[in-house]
Formats: C-alpha cells, sequence, structure tokens
C-alpha cells in the first residue's frame, strides 16, 4: 500500500464525457476528500468521444484524471476506471475512509494468508466490473446503434434482423448469466441480514459498489432485468443511487453540465 498523500499538495482533473461512468471517479474523490476541478466534454453525434480527450490521453476517452503534485517533474495522466481508483484508493486514505475492505480478520489470518469474505469479493468486483460485466453493456449500445442507424427504408429490415441476430445468440445469453449471478450474490453478502443491506461486498458501500454503480442502474433503466426476476438487485440499484457520495456526484454534473443522464 502507497503512502497517503496530503491533500493539500495535490491537484486533480477529472475529464467526464456526457453519458459516460466518469460519475463513479466523482463519487471516489468526494468520499476521499480529494480536492478536484472537473472539465466536461459532449460526445459528438456519433457518441464518440470529441478530438480534444486525445490530446489528453492517447486513448481519448472518460474517465481521465490528471494528477499534479509538487514532487512530480510532469502530471500524471491516468486512464481506465478500475486503474484510477485503485491509485486515488491507494494515494489519499481508501482505508482509513473505509472505502477499502478491511483484508485479514486478526493477525492470525494475515499470518496464515487468510482474507476475509468481504476482502476477496472487492478485489473480485474491481476487475469484473470492467472486465465482464461493462462489455456486455456496450454491446447492448452497439445494438441499439445497428436498430437505429439512418439507413435507407429498404434496408432497416436487414439492420433490425443483424440486431435481433446479434441480440439473441450473444448478448441476452450473456444477460441471462450475469444478472442471475449478481442475483444470488447479493443474497450472501457477509455481514447483512434481510432488514439491513448493504453493498455487494459487506454492509457498507466500499469502492467497487462505487464503480458498481454505473452498469447496475444504467441496466436498471434499460429493464435488462426486472423486480420480479432480480428483487435484489434492483434493491441494491435503488440503494446505490440514494447514497450520499452519488447524490453528491449527480448534483456536481448538474451543476456544470444543467442534467444528468446514468444510462447507455
Amino acid at each position: 500500500m502507497a503512502a497517503s498523500t496530503s491533500n493539500s499538495d495535490v491537484k486533480v482533473t477529472l475529464y467526464w464525457l456526457s453519458e459516460s461512468r466518469a460519475q463513479s471517479i466523482l463519487w471516489v474523490l468526494e468520499a476521499l476528500s480529494v480536492p478536484y476541478e472537473l472539465k466536461t466534454f459532449k460526445r459528438q453525434p456519433d457518441m464518440l468521444a470529441p478530438k480534444e480527450l486525445k490530446e489528453i490521453h492517447p486513448l481519448g476517452k472518460s474517465p481521465v484524471i490528471k494528477v499534479e503534485r509538487p514532487e512530480f517533474s510532469k502530471p500524471l495522466v491516468l486512464a481506465e476506471s478500475a486503474a484510477i481508483v485503485e491509485y486515488l484508493l491507494d494515494h489519499f486514505g481508501g482505508e482509513e475512509k473505509g472505502l477499502i475492505p478491511k483484508r485479514y480478520a486478526s493477525e492470525e489470518d494475515k499470518a496464515k494468508g487468510i482474507e476475509t469474505e468481504e476482502w476477496l469479493r472487492y478485489r473480485f468486483y474491481m476487475h469484473y466490473i470492467e472486465g465482464s460485466l461493462m462489455p456486455q453493456l456496450v454491446t447492448a449500445l452497439i445494438i441499439d446503434g445497428i436498430r437505429k442507424a439512418p439507413v435507407p427504408f429498404f434496408v432497416k429490415p436487414i439492420t433490425a434482423i443483424v440486431a435481433s441476430k446479434i441480440q439473441a445468440s450473444w448478448l441476452d445469453k450473456q444477460f441471462a448469466v450475469h444478472f442471475p449471478f449478481l442475483e444470488n450474490q447479493l443474497k450472501t453478502v457477509p455481514g447483512t441480514t434481510e432488514t439491513q443491506k448493504g453493498g455487494i461486498c459487506g454492509p457498507t458501500f466500499n469502492a467497487a459498489d462505487i464503480l458498481m454503480s454505473f452498469p447496475v442502474i444504467a441496466a436498471t433503466h434499460r429493464e435488462v432485468y426486472s423486480k420480479e426476476d432480480c428483487p435484489n438487485l434492483v434493491a441494491y440499484a435503488d440503494r446505490l443511487s440514494k447514497a450520499e457520495g452519488y447524490q453528491k456526484a449527480v448534483k456536481k454534473i448538474e451543476e456544470v453540465e444543467g442534467k444528468f443522464v446514468s444510462t447507455l
């Protein structure tokens, strides 16, 4: 674990693209009390990021952060949500602020290398969200683009068939795996009860829940899963959307953009 950095010595700039999942980074910055500046960009008509983002990072996508510290010879620029979050947690008190679960229950467990279930879940979900879950929702967005593509009317049935084929042969099957999996995971969260629910790792939200907020809430808005099939997942999405950190991030974006949309 890296040494915690004094917040007064750092300047963080978050580059936020409209209709992106950068609000998760906002939530983390707020939770860590890290001072930051928010710079927003609008998507182009093709829904891609403007070229200006490539001037900040070669991948030209969001979220991206720039970190400036007195000891740096030049600013540090980071892309990829999980990598950004892990950097912020490591350097600005993630454990102290409760965004990283306790790894070992005792010194004896530490000596034996026995991690807590909450920490193991946290480590898994920090990778699962971007590696497994988000690609499926991005695929859904691409399929929507095919269906809505501005093509001649006589071609429209063809694009509709193509989109439906991809939906049936791949996406629906993936959704049928991932969302029931999350529903079952929420039934077995350690440290929670039927009347006291928390995050997907433990009784309180941590950084994995913050990253999970975008895909879960976006999928709820798209009605990818139903309350009848996944009641725990719908309730989890509702808890995330009402969390103080989430609401602060939404308010910040609304102040800059005038509105906030959490969907794909």
